[in-house]
């Protein structure tokens, strides 16, 4: 079985104006990254396919979506809040987005690949169930999750996040019933720092590990051994979902914290280790922030080196 590599052109396209961070620059990156490296030639690359509004609404409100669906502009952009804007294109790329998260499901459950990563955008973690929020239009991972457990028969997933900012769209999706008992969220994060959430667990299913700035591989490592590892092991998921996002790195100045290739390397070790005693090595991992294209290109490569080496 292979690693399974997941992205459109379409994602792109999707822009929100001149000087904004998250920028298709970012997708390039990751991919001229991967293809330098040599590690395209070993994965089993995929069209991502456009996710579907009944998809999307597993974890949106039909009224939110329809919402995206029906102002998706013909030309121009329209600002959906002060730092998330959408183009012609943005709708294509969202759904894009989405879709790759359900190609990748797709692909490990059927045990055409042993793990998945979707090189795509816009992000999704920080979008709620009604809401866009921090360039974030659909959550992805969010939709993939509820995929996986409501299509795929799958009874319990669980959702790791090790982007600097917290998760607050995930958690808001899957912190209250029905998803409360099937979906363990365990993450790290720079606080204080935006969203300016994470602090408290609102449900036990949520495991959230705040870390200050400056923070680097020791802190992380210690999270992820003291906090993330305990609970998965108890846990027991059946599939593990990643948000991949790489702004946690120490060259990354939209971040604050102090990680390095070396630490998404380990991490990624540390969690293909609790897939294969638990999850039958499933993973499926999607691209989040990350904003220092070198850095970004660096690290998706050390993350997906490492899903790939069997």
């Amino acid at each position: 079985m292979t690693t399974a590599y997941i992205t459109h052109p379409d994602c792109l396209r999707h822009e929100m104006g001149p000087g904004h961070p998250e920028c298709p620059e970012r997708l390039s990156a990751v991919n001229e990254h991967m293809r330098s490296s040599g590690l395209l030639e070993e994965l089993n690359c995929i069209e991502a396919p456009l996710a579907d509004a009944e998809d999307l609404k597993r974890v949106h409100r039909a009224s939110y979506v329809d919402l995206i669906f029906e102002n998706a502009p013909a030309e121009g952009y329209v600002q959906l809040d002060p730092d998330t804007a959408m183009n012609p294109h943005s709708l294509a790329a969202a759904r894009r987005a989405a879709g790759a998260g359900l190609s990748a499901v797709d692909e490990v459950m059927a045990g055409r690949a042993e793990n998945a990563f979707c090189a795509v955008r816009p992000c999704g973690h920080h979008a709620t169930q009604v809401r866009s929020m921090g360039f974030c239009i659909f959550n992805n991972i969010g939709v993939a999750a509820a995929y996986a457990l409501e299509k795929k028969g799958l009874e319990r997933v669980a959702v790791i996040d090790f982007d600097v900012h917290h998760g607050n769209g995930t958690e808001d999706m899957f912190s209250a019933p029905p998803w409360q008992e099937r979906v363990l969220m365990a993450s790290f994060f720079q606080h204080p720092f935006y969203p300016y959430s994470g602090t408290h667990s609102p449900a036990p299913n949520m495991i959230n590990v705040p870390l200050a700035a400056g923070s680097g591989g020791e802190e992380a490592r210690q999270a992820v051994e003291q906090e993330w590892l305990p609970a998965l092991e108890n846990f027991k998921p059946q599939m593990i979902l990643i948000s991949a996002g790489f702004d946690a790195h120490r060259e990354d100045l939209l971040g604050g914290m102090a990680l390095i290739e070396e630490d998404y390397s380990w991490i990624t070790r540390e969690l293909m280790a609790v897939a294969s005693r638990h999850s039958q090595k499933r993973i499926v991992s999607m691209l989040e922030g990350g904003y220092n294209l070198s850095a970004l290109g660096r690290s998706a490569v050390a993350h997906v080196k490492t899903l790939a080496e069997r």
